[in-house]
């Protein structure tokens, strides 16, 4: 295991480098730099108007608890930072915890590129931070509009999760056909680069540049009619810090402040 770990930081390295480097990533792979915060503004503020606004709260999961404040979702020392933090004044908000969520739905949106976002989180029970993507036009519903989860992680697992959701994988059970969720070990202590790459008919995962899975367009006509493949459209970036609720990620613990720092975002499409 010692040599393994050693093994793995190499390679992570030289991962690292060759993916922070912005020309090489751009111009070597004929790929240009089509969208990015550094999220370089000043400390205590609230993340870039042009290009985010907070998620709405609704009874999902992930959203059940969102707040527009920015006490959950600010810039400090150029990273993006997104909390689940208590709520301790109910008398206006019942919810038990507030939860930060930003997005660029309606001012940013994208069909095919690659996809670069650096971050870290703290692992506690009830931990789940996602990075992920949805489309711009919801036609059809969830899940049959289609999403693309990029990154998550849950509780204090060292596991980063990657998955894409359809009427195809959710309502037909085709999660192995082909195969629509992957999971990966990488120590969750410190910052990642989680990659998505998206052609026509193809996508790839990746972690500090190692792939950890793929998926593809079927070529059976009645696997797309059946909803298999609706991802030829725009779809556009959320970033949250939610919690659990038991049915994943574990009961959220209601007293705890849990935590995601976003040192970049970055978005390439071919030349």
């Amino acid at each position: 295991m010692k040599g393994f770990n050693i093994l793995y930081c190499l390679v992570a390295m030289i991962m690292f480098a060759s993916c922070t480097t912005q020309k090489g990533r751009s111009e070597d792979s004929g790929y240009v730099l089509t969208f990015s915060d550094e999220f370089n503004g000043a400390d205590g503020s609230r993340p870039d108007p042009t290009k985010w606004h907070s998620s709405q709260r609704q009874s999902a999961t992930w959203s059940r608890w969102i707040k527009d404040t920015i006490a959950v979702a600010y810039i400090d020392k150029g990273n993006l930072v997104l909390k689940a933090i208590p709520n301790n004044d109910r008398t206006a908000d019942k919810a038990a915890m507030l939860t930060g969520a930003i997005e660029t739905r309606g001012l940013y949106s994208f069909m095919h590129g690659r996809v670069e976002v650096r971050a870290k989180t703290y692992a506690h029970i009830g931990n789940f931070p996602a990075i992920w993507m949805m489309p711009q036009s919801a036609k059809g519903g969830w899940p049959a509009c289609g999403e693309i989860d990029i990154f998550e992680t849950i509780d204090t697992q060292n596991t980063t999760y990657h998955t894409v959701h359809s009427h195809w994988t959710y309502n037909l059970g085709h999660h192995s056909d082909p195969r629509s969720s992957y999971s990966a070990q990488f120590p969750m202590d410190d910052y990642h680069i989680y990659g998505f790459e998206w052609e026509e008919g193809a996508m790839r995962w990746y972690v500090d540049g190692i792939q950890v899975g793929s998926y593809s367009r079927s070529k059976d006509p009645e696997d797309i009619a059946q909803g298999q493949w609706p991802f030829e459209k725009e779809f556009y970036l959320i970033l949250n810090q939610s919690v659990g609720n038991g049915s994943w990620a574990a009961p959220a613990d209601t007293m705890h402040t849990y935590r995601m720092d976003v040192d970049w975002v970055r978005v390439y499409q071919k030349k």
